[in-house]
């Protein structure tokens, strides 16, 4: 009895000791690992952190379409160097083109009528001003009323083929800028809309970008135009930008581009401050690539 009173005591006692074990296992903290990229380093003590979102010099340039259709043609790709007023996508033009000759012929049947009206009205005229006066003066007046109406409709019916090829002009978008193509959102054979929330193409200058960086607005106070500021791609930390200020945009809006940090938050309101740099092909940077800037004054 004795014997089997000690064997539980130890087995008690081991099992206590495991539990304390354990216990003393789970709460030891785990090692805190080293980032996988150094954070940047502030330029001086005072300086202003912002996040920023790269963007092409004088922002991205959307081009929509002037009405819905198909594309029958899209003739740019990525990264084609434009000028302003190349052809970037031809819409399907035809139900446009089958309306132009429908127009087309009525100009010949306005003007082959105008020719019929004039050539009844000089024949009257010399009637009418003959020694016979076979023709009275109101019926004169009245075909040159006619002639009036025919070149009244010739008038009407060029213009209306007129409409008609700016309309198919207008299928053909062009480039509104000098640029480089950033995306080509659309294929041939698809549907597209002038209300569409992605735009079918969009473009931009790259040779000289700029960062459009949010500072929270309860430090919008201490930001000053010509405020010097340095640059740091998201993952590179080696590479400092040198910014140049462009502009403070003058009206306060929501946060709308997010790090993804989990202590962000998403309520706050942002001042946007412009700085440009120049893109080189050594340390390229892309449009939509995340910048951390740092605003001080010197």
């Amino acid at each position: 009895m004795i014997v089997l009173r000690k064997v539980s005591f130890y087995i008690a006692l081991l099992g206590l000791g495991a539990a304390v074990a354990m216990v003393i296992r789970l709460r030891a903290d785990e090692p805190v690992l080293p980032p996988p990229v150094a954070p940047p380093v502030k330029p001086v003590a005072r300086a202003i952190a912002a996040s920023g979102l790269v963007e092409s010099r004088r922002e991205n340039t959307n081009v929509g379409v002037p009405a819905p259709g198909l594309v029958s043609e899209v003739l740019v790709q990525v990264w084609d160097r434009v000028e302003a007023g190349r052809p970037l996508l031809r819409l399907d033009d035809r139900d446009l083109r089958a309306t132009l000759l429908t127009q087309e012929a009525n100009v010949a049947v306005a003007e082959a009528t105008l020719h019929r009206v004039e050539d009844q009205c000089k024949r009257l005229r010399k009637l009418a001003a003959s020694p016979a006066r076979a023709v009275s003066e109101e019926e004169v007046e009245t075909r040159a009323n006619d002639v009036a109406i025919a070149q009244a409709q010739v008038a009407a019916a060029r213009a209306a083929v007129a409409q008609t090829h700016a309309l198919l002009e207008r299928l053909v978008v062009t480039s509104p800028i000098a640029g480089t193509i950033l995306q080509v959102n659309v294929r041939a054979g698809e549907y597209v809309s002038p209300t569409a929330a992605r735009a079918p193409v969009v473009l931009g200058h790259i040779d000289e970008v700029q960062v459009r960086a949010d500072v929270d607005e309860q430090l919008a106070p201490r930001v000053a135009a010509g405020q010097k500021a340095i640059g740091y791609v998201k993952g590179d930390t080696a590479q400092p930008i040198d910014l140049t200020f462009v502009r403070i945009e003058p009206y306060v809006i929501p946060k709308v581009s997010l790090t993804g940090s989990s202590i962000e938050r998403v309520d706050t309101r942002v001042l946007q401050i412009i700085y440009a740099f120049q893109n080189t092909p050594e340390h390229p940077v892309y449009v939509g690539q995340q910048m951390d800037v740092y605003l001080y004054e010197q």
